[in-house]
């Protein structure tokens, strides 16, 4: 049948008038936010269906394999045993940021047709449009997220491998791009035989011979092991990886952070923590490395607790693995670094778990915490132009429970990690689809928190990205998480920071002011990190050095990069959680710094840039070369 008029149903069930025009924003009646959820229709037979038909009085196709959900408030359709299609896809599940998840199966009246399997979070932008492809891309990106590109693609050659469809990344229109991040468009069924590395290096040969030249050279030799039926996945990786950090240096990098708790207008105490706050140091030579939000569980001397404890115990822990870093004179892969962050997390649980059994607590009194965790990590990496520097751009996110992480430009917004909860748990099982999952009374209870039971038991998620475009990193607990209000409310909120129409501090303050007004219940606290890699800074926090702050415990720290067994660190603290305001931005510094800076080379301080010569020539070298061309000839020193 085909459409005359494109309608969209409301998800709220108490509408009494629920039909709306698609596109528009919110209810016309009930002003509730509409859903328009896009889904890739797979299969030869979807392909065939043209657009504006209505399938199954429900899904409408706006264009080839691409449909809308009209119902969105209605649970998908699901057979009662799941068939087999799903199962890599749930099994994948963690892998949310570039590959789709099952939201249900749909047939057509056709006599003998085999069910259409849909698939939500594909990627189809919010207007029903599907991203590019990688090869139509490759050729307007810069050299780092080209070979950004191939890294993630070679990360997932290995998951993929281990369930037989790795040739799903060997297929050109199956690859996109949203920004940085690559996407696939669907799974394809196991073959007999198996492809390999040397595939896999055949397929990036177009891409490659047209790669920029700064890495290119690089590239084609890493192409060349590829070939060799002997090559070892451990060496192309570490490769690739010192090719994808090396250029990343190559950009400035600007930091500015602000963060913000607050009790809720329901509550009368405040469970959250999150660092870094007002009652932070602003001289703290982590507050713009070190973002994280805890929301404790427990109760009134529980939860609280347990939120300050992870947040002092993580310091420590942090604090020591990265003067240990910064001792290193190679670079330290990131699944070694991914397996340190997973120590320190361990180690912050059996503080928790020690104090609970001090307290003698069991069961449900156990006081535990949620934990996002997001760590911009200073290696020191030689650049493509062969000049050191001493950050490669390398953000390591943690995450335990369901506090969230977002990446966040003018263009979208990517949730970055996956909430330890009910339904997420019959998901990764391959028990039940998420939407599905969904309906259970416990869905959103969580399965994991730091300190209710032994570290080992645990399962952690550590990920590794890459800073190479200006955002934001927005770490929130679910007192603003929840129903999605991220989602809807990210262009009003962060767009302004990044558009230079709203201060950091005022973004923080006016996101915890809508979670008071949408999800009162709950405690709110969220950190946002502006991070910027543009040209226009002429002062970068890129070849700044990172001071250890030492503390004395009576508990020694070390780190050993090779072998680090989970220790129990006790932290003495006072749980004080009272509504903190917004920390204040670094940007007056940088502007203070860079006022110095000009007067420094504008007012004839010859003497001065003399005794610098001397005693760190290098330094001053490296910060000239951030300025202007012209600057340059008055700061860099004749030859």
């Amino acid at each position: 049948m085909i459409s005359t008029q494109q309608t969209i149903y409301c998800v709220n069930p108490d509408c009494q008038h629920p039909i709306n025009s698609v596109g528009n924003r919110v209810c016309a009646h009930c002003q509730t936010p509409l859903v328009h959820r896009y889904l890739w229709a797979t299969g030869s037979l979807a392909a065939k269906i043209p657009p504006n038909t209505h399938v199954a009085h429900r899904y409408e196709v706006i264009t080839q394999q691409i449909w809308l959900d009209t119902q969105p408030g209605l649970t998908p359709d699901v057979p009662e045993d799941l068939p087999q299609v799903a199962i890599p896809y749930l099994k994948l599940y963690q892998q949310q940021l570039h590959i789709p998840q099952p939201y249900g199966f749909t047939r057509l009246p056709a006599a003998g047709a085999d069910d259409i399997l849909l698939l939500e979070n594909a990627p189809i932008d919010h207007n029903g449009r599907i991203y590019p492809t990688l090869a139509d891309a490759w050729m307007q990106a810069s050299a780092v997220r080209q070979v950004y590109w191939l890294w993630q693609i070679l990360q997932l050659w290995s998951c993929l491998s281990e369930l037989g469809i790795a040739h799903s990344l060997l297929i050109a229109e199956n690859l996109r791009v949203q920004g940085w991040c690559v996407r696939l468009l669907e799974l394809y069924p196991p073959q007999s035989i198996q492809p390999t590395l040397r595939d896999l290096g055949q397929s990036w040969q177009p891409g490659i011979a047209s790669a920029k030249i700064s890495v290119a050279p690089r590239l084609k030799n890493i192409l060349q092991q590829m070939s060799n039926a002997e090559v070892d996945f451990a060496e192309i990786s570490n490769q690739l990886n010192a090719l994808l950090l090396s250029s990343a240096a190559e950009l400035p990098l600007n930091l500015e952070v602000a963060g913000a708790t607050d009790t809720g207008r329901e509550l009368k105490q405040n469970e959250d923590a999150c660092y870094p706050n007002s009652w932070g140091n602003l001289d703290d030579p982590l507050a713009t490395r070190l973002a994280m939000v805890c929301d404790g569980i427990g109760g009134h001397q529980g939860g609280e607790v347990a939120s300050q404890l992870a947040l002092r115990s993580l310091k420590l822990q942090i604090q020591a693995l990265l003067a240990e870093v910064a001792a290193q004179t190679e670079l330290v892969p990131p699944d070694l670094l991914g397996q340190q962050l997973e120590a320190s997390l361990r180690v912050v649980n059996n503080v928790i778990s020690a104090r609970n059994d001090e307290q003698k607590r069991q069961g449900r009194e156990r006081m535990a915490t949620t934990l996002v965790m997001g760590l911009q990590l200073p290696q020191q990496v030689e650049m493509l132009s062969g000049q050191p520097s001493e950050n490669a751009h390398e953000l390591y996110l943690a995450n335990v429970g369901d506090s969230r992480a977002y990446w966040i430009t003018r263009n979208y917004c990517q949730r970055l990690t996956v909430d330890d909860d009910v339904a997420m748990r019959e998901v990764r099982l391959a028990r039940s689809l998420y939407r599905q999952a969904l309906q259970k009374p416990d869905a959103a209870a969580l399965t994991q928190a730091l300190g209710t039971k032994d570290a080992e038991t645990l399962r952690l998620s550590v990920q590794r990205f890459i800073l190479e475009e200006d955002g934001i990193l927005l770490l929130c607990s679910d007192g603003l998480s929840d129903n999605d209000w991220v989602e809807q409310s990210w262009q009003d909120y962060a767009v302004p920071v990044l558009t230079g129409k709203l201060a950091l501090e005022d973004a923080v303050r006016n996101w915890i002011n809508l979670a008071n007004q949408k999800n009162g219940h709950d405690n709110t606290s969220l950190v946002m990190t502006y991070c910027s890699v543009s040209r226009e800074y002429l002062v970068s926090m890129t070849h700044l050095q990172l001071p250890v702050e030492i503390v004395e415990s009576d508990s020694e720290i070390e780190f050993d990069l090779v072998d680090t067994p989970p220790v129990v660190l006790d932290v003495d603290i006072t749980a004080e959680t009272a509504p903190s305001p917004v920390k204040k931005s670094s940007r007056g510094k940088q502007l203070s710094l860079l006022g110095g800076i000009l007067v420094l080379l504008l007012g004839g301080a010859g003497l001065a840039l003399f005794a610098w010569l001397q005693v760190n020539p290098q330094g001053l070298q490296r910060l000239c070369q951030q300025l202007p061309q012209k600057v340059q000839q008055l700061c860099l020193p004749k030859k």
